[in-house]
């Protein structure tokens, strides 16, 4: 199979440069998920036997808050279009106590893994989901539906009153009838006359050139999921009943509803559902299931706040509950088999990056085995101000190019001088230095402050050029 992640096109060297573009500094953790990337690509290239034995090298970051820890993860993710997710690792308490399991980390991710390839799916069968979608607009133009009963029922239906979305199944010969109960016959379907074709070639037209796009029609769109599973703890009754759900669903039709909206709004709305009708779920599945296992990747944030202090031994309360949350983690991180609503998962080769400030602990308070499974540790350096400087300035998401353009929007014209920018990276680290050190968090802070004025009468301002410079 084609490698969709083209990991080829990326060497070690152009993944961190890549990563400069975002991120400031942190050399070291950059080179070390460089590495873990390109490893992934160099494991897809082994024969079957060899490629079996080799296992990521998972990373444990070391380093305050703020200092570019989650971004790098992110952004690697995002760059391998791998299925990523972020948990924090306080959230979760071990089996028997309240909170999350720690499998629910891989169901997460499998989820994840599902809504890129079923977008990825969906955007290529675009073309011909649009052309669906309008064909079903010109049929409600041309033939607008009867009216709906009192009850909110379609009025012409008699069949699907008495028995709701039971009667359209059977209609549809889908399930067995009762004994004596007959479905009704389907109504005839008119032939189109020479008129109707004319009339329908032209309403074609102004649909798809936009000409109409404002005027409203009434379309069936399936209803929004209902949210039945939402209310069951953690674990096993929410996994069964999303089982339940998904094993019903090719059996009992999605509900549909009448909508009053716009043409431009039903072509987006109907194209998405066509969209997904043509989109063939199993693949979808398949597919996620496969980048899940050989690419996926998890960021264990916070991961200091489950470790056990100074000394394990001979402690009660919270501690134990910290310990257990590590031994639940262990297996997930080892390789295991996790049930989820698309199938059994494998963990084995899924990559684990986790993070923590370790201010009051130290990674040697982890349970060796887990220390064991964070073989490769990396740690990031503290921010001062030439590195806000450059975090100001350099990345291409830089908030002063933020503000710049967000000013822009009103016609206000934003310039930051030099020594502007320096005073702010000065303020910040004072600050930094003085309270909590946040990190690079703490340029939001100073930004929203100096700028508060400015984008509070910005609406009132245009034309107005507006220099932060260190006056300012």
């Amino acid at each position: 199979m084609e490698d969709v992640l083209s990991l080829e096109d990326f060497t070690p060297r152009q993944i961190v440069a890549e990563l400069d573009k975002y991120i400031v500094g942190q050399g070291a953790a950059k080179r070390a998920v460089a590495i873990a990337l390109r490893n992934r690509y160099r494991r897809g290239r082994l024969q079957e036997e060899m490629r079996d034995e080799v296992i990521p090298k998972n990373i444990l970051m070391i380093g305050p808050t703020g200092v570019g820890k989650t971004e790098i993860a992110r952004r690697i993710a995002r760059l391998a279009k791998a299925p990523f997710v972020k948990v924090e690792a306080s959230k979760f308490t071990e089996v028997g106590y309240v909170g999350r399991d720690v499998d629910s980390i891989i169901r997460d991710l499998m989820q994840t893994a599902v809504r890129m390839v079923e977008s990825e799916r969906m955007e290529a069968v675009s073309d011909r989901a649009e052309e669906l979608a309008v064909e079903r607009i010109v049929d409600r133009l041309l033939h607008p539906a009867p009216p709906e009963s009192g009850d909110g029922r379609p009025g012409g239906n008699p069949w699907e009153m008495a028995f709701g979305s039971m009667g359209q199944l059977f209609i549809k010969g889908q399930v067995p009838r009762p004994g004596g109960v007959e479905a009704p016959p389907p109504p005839p379907q008119p032939s189109a006359s020479p008129e109707e074709g004319e009339r329908r070639a032209g309403l074609r037209r102004k649909v798809l050139s936009g000409e109409i796009d404002e005027e409203t029609v009434e379309v069936e769109v399936e209803s929004a999921a209902s949210p039945a599973a939402g209310g069951f703890g953690p674990g096993g009754m929410e996994e069964m009943m999303m089982n339940v759900q998904d094993a019903l669903g090719g059996m009992i039709p999605k509900p549909k509803k009448r909508r009053r909206m716009t043409v431009k709004e039903a072509k987006k709305a109907l194209a998405a559902e066509e969209a997904r009708k043509l989109v063939e779920t199993e693949d979808v599945t398949s597919e996620a299931l496969r980048r899940v296992e050989q690419r996926g990747i998890v960021f264990l944030d916070e991961i200091d706040k489950i470790a056990g202090g100074h000394g394990r031994e001979g402690r009660g309360g919270p501690d134990v509950s910290r310990e257990g949350v590590q031994r639940d983690l262990l297996p997930i991180i080892e390789g295991s088999t996790v049930n989820t609503r698309y199938g059994p998962v494998k963990t084995d080769y899924i990559l684990f990056v986790a993070a923590g400030a370790f201010h009051v602990s130290k990674p040697s308070d982890l349970i060796p085995e887990l220390q064991g499974r964070l073989p490769l540790r990396v740690e990031l350096e503290a921010l001062g101000q030439a590195d806000f400087i450059r975090i100001l300035t350099e990345p291409e998401g830089a908030l002063t190019k933020q503000y710049k353009a967000l000013m822009a929007t009103e016609g206000v014209e934003l310039e930051f001088t030099e020594e502007g920018i320096a005073e702010i990276a000065q303020v910040a680290q004072t600050a930094n230095e003085q309270a909590e050190n946040i990190g690079a968090r703490r340029l939001h802070t100073v930004m929203e402050r100096l700028l508060e004025e400015v984008s509070f009468n910005a609406s009132e301002m245009e034309g107005v050029a507006v220099t932060v410079d260190a006056a300012f």
